[in-house]
């Protein structure tokens, strides 16, 4: 029976192809994509992500059923959680211009299942935006027509009434998507022209909702006999920002596209901060300006800014705000479109998805196998398939992907970067350095004993602390640390802390309305994990960081990283357990695609490992005689036998 357990290890094996990370090219600028994005380009793919169905649609449901005109605290919540993660992609995106955004970023930094996992969310998370985004943009004309195509398409092609799918096929949402999907086959400058003009119709419109808002503004609507400010009181904020969250999923269209653009280091930061910053304001604004026009509770959720504007009087406003709406709706099926077919291009790259769908166009420099694929299953989806009870799945593949990004962050930051020579714990013997000479792979020789020994000394006087380590201001204190190589304890300290967040924002979710904890209990679990997530964030403080780079870098680490985390996880918890139970057979179809497929193609798999190379090294012991060893440099090779003592006179090579 023993025979047919696995040895520790296949497991230990087992474990690191899970947790290999992704080596990167020497040159990262170097792609076969055509780098032609210019910063004005990045940002305006943003805003087009960002500022779409949300505006028109998000803004009145939010207003009528979860916060009233506290609405606008939701926006400000959920725009602050964003500029968290949104600072955490502008520096991933600036320091690996590579397609592919959470899905790369964590594949670098933590590993490989957890990069392929999140890729794999973020693919459904843009596949369901999309469809929901082409029929809420079919509804919308339709409603311009009273219908009639609604009516149209009953009566000639017939009704079903089955769970999941939609009353009537909706062939307006897939037609729109077939249409944007050919135009983003011809290539990025294309769909960054098509963007642009659609932005600046959007933008147009948005200013004028803005003036003619504050125009016909009335106070009153937040006064006490109105409801007052926040009906709902401070449990409707939180639940309407986790809904509110969902309007600025869209930045993570530029980090997506940093291999296409000119220069990705400075592009890429200012794109993201000026998109997020724009798209915050706008909902922050016509969310006042909606609750300022109408009572809270008179709102339609469908149409709320168009139905606004006709109860005030001015019919005609409603057709230029229905307008700006399909041509926002536009910019974000162009964003989903334009982002997701460059994921499955960074998996099937890297061999963890369909090599097929890796090939670039020659001509037009994308990944037309993708865009069309893809085009078509998001059709397919918008055609039959009711969208409604799926559009909350969005958030949570959203956060999900925020929060592994934060805590890449934090783990690349206290790694070694590339390029540097691997530093070893203080309390180990340290390990051979590469030979310097004249010529590569010779080993330098020293030719006395005195040579020998200021090399030793050399060593123990110019000792500079590298990304990892432990500081030199808490070595007296956490003297025990310094046996770990650096950076592990840094990782241990970042799981730490998420298992320590997510106890704690189960606690503050779950606490009172589901456990009906006492409030003794209550308080004491809010202690102790609010300690342990404080202690597991001053331990890694505690270590020597990277240096400054030329790139973006987000200030605060590892504090702004953390409190992204907590943030996210207390806004997935939020969610409700229909989303969690799809959520998870997502996951495990995921699984079941990475264990039957990206595992074996990965292209880490076929790296093969470099060549040993063998090197001497000198030990001073406290009776001043010498030990020569001879070891390979690669870890975790075995040693060689050390040769015979020498005397401390002679110089052995």
């Amino acid at each position: 029976m023993a025979r047919w357990l696995p040895r520790s290890a296949d497991l230990t094996r087992f474990c690191q192809k899970l947790n290999r990370v992704k080596t990167l090219e020497d040159d990262m600028m170097e792609t076969s994509f055509n780098r032609c994005l210019s910063t004005i380009d990045l940002t305006l793919l943003g805003i087009g992500g960002m500022v779409g169905s949300g505006l028109y649609v998000l803004t009145g449901t939010v207003a009528k059923e979860i916060a009233g005109p506290a609405v606008i605290v939701s926006f400000i919540i959920a725009g602050f959680a964003s500029l968290l993660a949104a600072l955490c992609y502008a520096e991933f995106g600036a320091r690996v211009p590579k397609t592919g955004s959470a899905y790369m970023f964590t594949y670098v930094s933590v590993g490989e299942i957890w990069a392929f996992l999140i890729g794999w969310n973020v693919l459904l998370e843009y596949m369901i935006g999309g469809a929901a985004v082409a029929r809420a943009w079919s509804g919308y004309l339709d409603s311009i027509f009273n219908h009639k195509i609604k009516n149209f398409t009953e009566t000639h092609v017939g009704t079903w009434q089955v769970p999941f799918l939609a009353h009537y096929p909706d062939f307006l949402a897939a037609g729109i998507l077939l249409v944007a999907t050919a135009f983003i086959s011809f290539g990025a400058k294309v769909s960054s022209w098509l963007n642009h003009v659609f932005s600046a119709i959007s933008m147009g419109v948005i200013l004028f909702i803005l003036i003619m808002g504050f125009i016909l503004a009335q106070p009153k609507n937040w006064s006490a006999p109105e409801g007052g400010f926040a009906p709902f009181g401070l449990s409707g904020i939180m639940a309407g920002t986790a809904t509110c969250f969902y309007a600025f999923v869209g930045f993570d269209v530029i980090a997506a596209s940093s291999e296409e653009a000119r220069n990705p280091q400075r592009a890429v930061p200012r794109a993201i901060a000026f998109s997020l910053g724009l798209a915050t304001g706008a909902y922050i604004l016509v969310s006042m300006v909606l609750t300022l026009m109408v009572p809270w509770y008179t709102l339609d959720p469908d149409s709320a800014l168009a139905d606004a504007f006709y109860r005030r009087g001015y019919s005609w406003a409603g057709f230029l705000v229905a307008a700006g709406s399909i041509c926002a709706m536009n910019t974000v099926l162009l964003s989903n479109l334009f982002s997701l077919p460059r994921i499955v291009y960074a998996m099937a790259e890297d061999g963890l998805f369909f090599q097929v769908f890796s090939r670039v166009h020659p001509r037009t420099q994308v990944p037309v196998i993708g865009i069309v694929v893809f085009g078509v299953l998001m059709a397919l989806l918008a055609l039959v398939f009711d969208l409604e009870a799926l559009v909350q799945f969005l958030s949570i593949g959203t956060l999900l992907a925020y929060t592994f990004v934060a805590a890449s962050i934090i783990v690349l930051r206290f790694q070694q970067q590339k390029g540097d020579v691997p530093a070893q714990p203080a309390g180990r013997r340290p390990s051979p350095e590469p030979s310097e000479g004249p010529a590569a792979g010779e080993l330098k020789e020293y030719e006395s004993f005195s040579d020998k020994l200021q090399l030793v000394d050399g060593d123990k006087s110019k000792e500079q602390r590298e990304p990892g380590q432990l500081k030199a201001a808490f070595e007296p204190y956490l003297e025990f640390l310094s046996d770990f190589y650096p950076g592990e304890v840094v990782t241990v300290a970042v799981v730490t802390m998420m298992v320590s967040a997510i106890c704690l924002c189960s606690v503050l979710v779950f606490g009172n309305s589901h456990l009906h904890l006492p409030t003794w209990s209550y308080s004491l679990l809010l202690v102790l994990f609010s300690l342990g997530f404080l202690l597991s964030l001053l331990l890694i403080w505690a270590h020597e960081q990277q240096r400054s780079t030329q790139t973006f870098q987000i200030p605060l680490v590892p504090l702004s990283p953390a409190l992204s985390i907590v943030l996210n996880i207390y806004l997935m918890l939020k969610l409700s357990y229909m989303t969690w139970l799809r959520f998870t057979i997502w996951l495990i179809i995921g699984l079941l695609v990475y264990f039957g497929y990206g595992i074996w193609h990965s292209k880490e798999n076929l790296r093969e490992p470099k060549a040993q190379r063998v090197s001497a090294r000198y030990v001073v012991f406290p009776s001043g005689s010498l030990d020569e060893t001879v070891q390979a440099v690669q870890p975790g090779a075995r040693p060689a036998a050390a040769l015979p003592r020498a005397d401390a006179g002679e110089a052995k090579r």
